[in-house]
């Protein structure tokens, strides 16, 4: 019971909504990942088909598909659902996926003998929609964005955003924060884009700058000589 209050608690700090613990047990990604200890308990000790039934039930009332293959630290919180994670996924503690992720797999033959699917290293937060592929690995604390889509080695602590996935300059303010909702600190503008063409106009201001201080120079020399 204490292992369970544990985590009920954690899933309230990371969600507003909920008004009890009790309200948080009726969350389909709770239901999801009780049924996955049991159906990764059984896959565990090789009763595969027993684990695929467990699996193929929890996905019918939760619309949360994981494969009972994959390993799945404390305090894993799937916030809404229609989430996949696949068999040779490995996530952390206290990780937080949103509705609609992805957790996919690539080509074995590309990657890591045997290792399909990425580790999700503690703390990570993963936004809606986003597609984490390939046996990569997520660092603990990274962001990825809403729609994000990840194939490369992400460092710890990145906000990753956009198509593919790049890292995102943050304030300073925001990037400590415990806990950004959807991985996303929506009040910043985390277009990679945006940021190299924001760049790209204090460059040319500071060059026009330049040029003018350059200009005065050269008319204060001038006034000078025709003064003399």
């Amino acid at each position: 019971m204490g292992r369970l209050t544990e985590y009920l608690d954690s899933v309230k700090a990371r969600d507003p909504a909920p008004r009890s613990r009790a309200e948080i047990l009726l969350y389909p990604g709770v239901w999801a990942l009780g049924l996955h200890r049991i159906a990764h308990a059984l896959y565990r000790r090789r009763l595969f088909f027993v684990a695929r039934l467990i699996n193929h039930f929890s996905r019918m009332i939760t619309a949360i598909d994981i494969h009972p293959g994959a390993r799945i630290g404390r305090n894993f919180f799937i916030d809404h659902g229609f989430t996949v994670i696949g068999e040779t996924a490995e996530i952390g503690d206290n990780v937080t996926i949103y509705q609609c992720v992805t957790l996919g797999g690539t080509d074995p033959a590309n990657g890591i003998a045997g290792k399909r699917h990425p580790t999700i290293s503690d703390g990570a937060i993963i936004g809606s929609g986003a597609q984490v592929l390939g046996p990569i690995i997520v660092g603990a604390r990274s962001r990825i964005g809403a729609n994000a889509v990840v194939t490369r080695d992400v460092a710890e602590g990145a906000i990753m955003v956009g198509i593919p996935a790049k890292p995102t300059l943050v304030d300073v303010t925001t990037y400590q924060k415990d806990f950004v909702p959807y991985g996303t600190p929506c009040k910043e503008n985390c277009d990679p884009q945006s940021q190299r063409l924001d760049a790209l106009q204090g460059e040319v201001e500071r060059l026009r700058r330049e040029i003018e201080a350059l200009r005065s120079e050269q008319r204060n020399a001038s006034d000078r000589r025709t003064i003399a």
